[in-house]
């Protein structure tokens, strides 16, 4: 499994408005520039990130994008799988249906506890804690960000 470009830039997004902090207007130019996001696909995600009520999106000269979660209670699964959907590893988990050998079968149970334990990781790690930790945004992130808030 591997996460895709929109999960990705989704959680680029909502790192760069975690720093910002909840409730904070946060221009999509802005964001888009400082995390690397290309603006159009920046706009669709933002709009699945609205859809999962994380942000709010505010249109016109003056909008954008802020954070509707407090960053201490936003985590990675609330993002990835907003963009996403749910994590499934395997068919059979997705739907039980597809296979008959579903209810007894040996590889299915381990699809299903390696499922349970990377969503459970991702549950555990919140945005606070992130911005709280080096990440892969770094300290580039923030020379960037004190760049466009002088300008």
């Amino acid at each position: 499994m591997r996460l895709t470009r929109a999960g990705e830039y989704a959680v680029r997004c909502a790192l760069y408005l975690s720093f910002e902090g909840e409730g904070v207007l946060a221009r999509r130019k802005d964001i888009a520039r400082v995390m690397d996001i290309p603006d159009q696909f920046l706009g669709k995600i933002a709009q699945q990130l609205a859809r999962a009520r994380i942000i709010e999106i505010v249109q016109g000269s003056k909008g954008g994008y802020r954070l509707r979660v407090p960053p201490g209670e936003l985590t990675l699964l609330d993002v990835v799988e907003a963009v996403i959907g749910e994590i499934f590893l395997n068919d059979c988990l997705l739907n039980p249906d597809t296979c008959s050998q579903t209810p007894s079968c040996s590889v299915h149970r381990v699809w299903q506890k390696a499922r349970d334990r990377l969503r459970e990781t991702l549950r555990e790690a919140t945005f606070a804690d992130l911005l709280a930790e080096e990440n892969c945004t770094g300290d580039l992130f923030r020379q960037r960000h004190r760049r466009l808030v002088q300008h």
